[in-house]
């Protein structure tokens, strides 16, 4: 069975909310998904983005493959890079993301 990380169109007519899903490549778009992993919502300013990077990097390992923008949506939340390079991304007391090893390093000094 080929995985997809896809996105699953939600809300109202032309207010949409979509939910970032893992699914078989051959069902629906927003038919039946394996798992929802987070919700992406563009019409918010600036745009909502809640993904939960530790079942995206479990999908990622496991050979599924993200659309297009799915992969714009998890670079951004920081589990591409996770995913490549094993180190989780933590916020720190700006609430800018950063790589956890950086973050322990400068705390260190």
């Amino acid at each position: 069975m080929a995985v997809k990380l896809r996105l699953m169109r939600m809300g109202k007519k032309k207010q949409p909310v979509y939910r970032v899903v893992a699914a078989d490549s051959r069902s629906p778009r927003d038919g039946r998904f394996i798992e929802i992993l987070g919700t992406y919502e563009p019409r918010q300013e600036p745009t909502r983005i809640k993904v939960d990077n530790a079942k995206a990097v479990r999908w990622l390992r496991e050979g599924a493959q993200p659309t297009e923008t799915v992969a714009r949506i998890l670079a951004q939340s920081g589990a591409i890079e996770e995913w490549k390079t094993g180190v989780p991304r933590v916020a720190d007391a700006e609430g800018e993301a950063a790589v956890a090893g950086a973050t322990e390093a400068a705390a260190a000094s």
